[in-house]
C-alpha cells in the first residue's frame, strides 16, 4: 500500500490558522493501521515492566527501535553530521562505512529532500521488535518511500543485533544500495534553484532559509487553490443539481465545505511542498502534527453534521410542537460535541506522546462516581429518551398512568405532567412514567359498549327469548355499531338478577360522541324491557306485599305470543342471527349524528 499522499512529509504551517485543522484529515487513514501506540510503563506497572525490560544497555544513538532510528537520522542530517548520520545505514563493512557512508547519508537527504516521503513519528513504531502485523516479516519495518532515476522504492529499516546485544534499527542494505552516487546524480531541490544564493547558504535548524520562505508561499498557494477548487465545485453543482438548492441539502454542502477546503489545502500543500524540494527535515520535524490535522479536520465535519443534523430535529420537533423531543434534541447535540472534543483531546494528546491510560483510569473512576450520584437523574434522562423513542404517549392524549388518570399536558426531560378529571396537575418522574403500565385511550380506533342487563326472576323463558331478539336488533341496525362485534347473552344467574350480557363495539373514536351514541342504545333498550313486561332487577330482597300487581298477564301473554308467532315461521333467530335477517336489519334504525361544529 503506498502511502505517497496519505502518509506526506509536512513541512511546518505558518500560516497556522489556514493549517490548524486541515493537517487533521489523515488520521482516518492512519487510523486504519494499528501503529498509534506509545507504549510506556505506568508507575502501577513498575513491577512488571521491570520483569519484562531486557537487560540490553542502552544505545546511545537510539537505535533500539524503528522510531528512534528514523528521528536520530533525521537529527543527525539537520545537525549536518553525516558521519553519524552514515551509524543508521546498514554498510557491508567498516571500509564501506568509511569511504562512502557520509556520502550516502548526505544522498539519502537529498533524496528525500526531492521525492521522498517518511512516515510521520507517531506512526512509527516504538517497540524493540518493530511491526509485527505489516506482512514484511520480524525483521523489516517500512518507513517512508523516495524516487530514484523515475522509479519509486519503499524504504525499509530491519534489525540487526547491536554489538553489546540487543536489537539495532539501520535502514536497510536493499535500501542503501538504491541510493544513487555519486552525489551529483541528486539533483538540488527546486526550491534552492530559484532561491537567490544568500537563501540557499544561510541556514536555520539545518534547512536553508529560502526554504523556510517558501514554505510560507507554498502554503498560501496551497490554500487559494483549495478555495478555487471548492467554490467551482459549488457553483457546478447549484447550476446542475436542482435539489442543492433545498433547505437539508443545502445544510449538509454548506457543511461539507469547510473541511473539504480544508483537506484540499493540505494535500495540495504537501504535493507541492514534496515537489518544490522542501527540505525532509522541515516536514518530519511536524510529523505529528500530519496525525493531529488530519484527525482535526474530521473532527470539523463531524461538528458541523451534528450542528445540521440537530438543527433538522429540532425544526422537526417544533413543527410537531414536541417540546419533550426538542429538549432532547437539544441535549444530545450538545453531548455529542462534548463527546467530539473529548476525543479530539485524548487522540491528540496520545498522538504527542502523553500517556493517557491514567487520565483515563481517573476520568473512569469519576464517571462511576458522578453517576452513582445522578443515578436518579440519570434514570430520569433515560426514561425520557424511552418516552421520546417509543412514543406511548403524547401531549394531549388522555391516559391512564398506574392509578392516574388524565390528559397529558408536558413531557419534559425530568417529569411528565397530567392534567387529572380534578383539574390537578399531576407530575411523574419519567423514570418512573416509563416503567409503569400506560394505556393511552387517545390511540383506540373505536369504543367498546358492554352493559350488563339484569332482569327479574319471575321473567319467563319467552320473555328472555323476546329481549334478546329485540336487543340484538337493535345493535344490528344501529349504524354505529360494528355488526361483526354485536352480540347479546344470557350468560348467567345472578344472585338477584338473569344476567344479559351486551357486547358491541361502537364506530367512533370520540368519547364525547359514544356518551351520545351509549345514551341512544341504553334509551332504546330501556323501551325493548318495557315492552317485554319484565322489568329490571335490583340488588337487594324483594318483599310482595298483597297490594302489589305483580307482571302484567297482557304483557307476559303478547310478548309469548310473540315467540310463538316467530317460532311457527321459523323466525326466532336463536342461538344466532341469520346473515340475510342481519342484512335485512342493517341500519333501520333512524339516527342522526350530532351536527359538527
Amino acid at each position: 500500500m503506498r502511502l505517497s499522499v496519505a502518509t506526506p512529509c509536512f513541512s511546518g504551517a505558518p500560516v497556522w490558522k489556514v493549517f490548524l485543522f486541515t493537517f487533521l484529515w489523515l488520521v482516518l487513514a492512519f487510523y486504519s493501521c494499528p501503529a498509534i501506540a506509545q507504549d510506556k510503563p505506568t508507575e502501577d506497572t513498575t513491577s512488571i515492566a521491570e520483569a519484562l525490560l531486557p537487560n540490553w544497555p542502552e544505545d546511545t544513538l537510539g537505535r533500539r527501535t524503528p522510531r528512534g532510528a528514523v528521528q536520530g537520522f533525521i537529527s543527525a542530517i539537520a545537525e549536518e553530521n553525516y558521519a553519524k548520520a552514515a551509524l543508521y545505514l546498514h554498510l557491508d563493512s567498516a571500509m564501506e562505512q568509511s569511504q562512502q557512508g557520509e556520502k550516502l547519508a548526505h544522498a539519502l537527504q537529498r533524496l528525500l529532500d526531492q521525492s521522498g516521503t517518511i512516515v510521520p513519528y507517531s506512526l512509527l513504531s516504538n517497540e524493540f521488535d518493530g511491526r509485527q502485523d505489516d506482512n514484511l516479516g520480524p525483521n523489516l519495518d517500512r518507513v517512508g518511500t523516495a524516487n530514484a532515476n523515475g522509479e519509486e522504492f519503499d524504504l525499509f529499516l530491519e534489525k540487526l543485533e547491536g554489538p553489546e546485544g540487543g536489537p539495532v534499527w539501520l535502514f536497510s542494505s536493499q535500501t542503501v544500495q538504491r541510493i544513487p552516487l555519486p552525489l551529483n546524480q541528486v539533483s538540488k531541490p527546486l526550491v534552492d534553484q530559484v532561491m537567490p544564493k544568500i537563501a540557499v547558504e544561510n541556514k536555520w535548524g539545518g534547512v536553508p532559509v529560502g526554504q523556510w520562505l517558501g514554505l510560507v508561499l507554498i502554503a498560501l498557494l496551497a490554500y487559494a487553490l483549495s478555495w478555487v477548487v471548492v467554490h467551482a465545485l459549488k457553483y457546478l453543482l447549484h447550476r446542475f443539481w436542482k435539489k442543492s438548492e433545498e433547505e437539508a441539502t443545502a445544510a449538509v454542502i454548506h457543511a461539507f465545505t469547510l473541511p473539504l477546503k480544508l483537506y484540499l489545502a493540505l494535500w495540495f500543500f504537501f504535493e507541492l511542498s514534496q515537489r518544490a524540494g522542501i527540505s525532509i527535515i522541515v516536514r518530519q520535524k511536524f510529523s505529528a502534527l500530519v496525525v493531529i490535522a488530519g484527525l482535526g479536520v474530521f473532527l470539523v465535519l463531524l461538528w458541523r453534521l451534528i450542528d445540521v443534523f440537530g438543527q433538522f430535529l429540532q425544526r422537526r420537533m417544533i413543527r410537531r410542537r414536541n417540546q419533550a423531543g426538542l429538549s432532547a434534541v437539544l441535549f444530545l447535540r450538545r453531548g455529542a460535541k462534548i463527546a467530539v472534543v473529548a476525543f479530539g483531546i485524548i487522540t491528540i494528546l496520545s498522538t504527542l506522546g502523553f500517556d493517557v491510560t491514567t487520565g483515563l483510569a481517573a476520568l473512569g473512576i469519576g464517571g462511576i462516581a458522578l453517576a452513582l450520584g445522578a443515578q436518579k437523574t440519570v434514570e430520569n434522562f433515560v426514561g425520557s429518551v424511552t418516552l421520546i423513542a417509543d412514543q406511548p404517549i403524547r401531549v394531549g392524549d388522555f391516559c391512564k398512568v398506574g392509578e392516574t388518570t388524565g390528559t397529558v399536558e408536558a413531557i419534559g426531560m425530568r417529569s411528565t405532567r397530567i392534567r387529572t378529571n380534578d383539574r390537578t396537575v399531576v407530575t411523574i418522574p419519567n423514570g418512573d412514567f416509563s416503567s409503569q403500565r400506560i394505556e393511552n385511550f387517545a390511540h383506540r380506533d373505536r369504543v367498546w359498549f358492554h352493559p350488563t342487563f339484569g332482569v327479574r326472576y319471575e321473567t319467563s323463558p319467552d320473555q328472555i327469548r323476546y329481549l334478546l331478539v329485540e336487543l340484538r336488533s337493535i345493535l344490528y341496525a344501529h349504524p354505529k355499531i360494528d355488526p361483526e362485534s354485536a352480540r347479546v347473552r344470557f350468560v348467567g344467574m345472578g344472585d338477584s338478577s338473569l344476567n344479559l350480557e351486551v357486547f358491541s363495539y361502537v364506530l367512533t373514536k370520540d368519547y364525547n360522541e359514544f356518551l351520545e351514541i351509549q345514551e341512544d342504545l341504553l334509551l332504546r333498550m330501556m323501551d325493548v324491557f318495557i315492552a317485554s313486561g319484565t322489568d329490571f332487577a335490583f340488588p337487594s330482597q324483594t318483599l310482595y306485599l298483597g297490594r302489589d300487581a305483580g307482571l302484567s298477564e297482557e304483557k307476559t301473554q303478547a310478548a309469548e305470543e310473540q315467540v310463538r308467532t316467530w317460532r311457527a315461521a321459523n323466525e326466532l333467530h336463536l342461538p344466532r342471527f341469520s346473515p340475510e335477517k342481519i342484512k335485512s336489519l342493517r341500519n333501520t334504525i333512524p339516527y342522526t349524528p350530532p351536527p359538527k361544529k
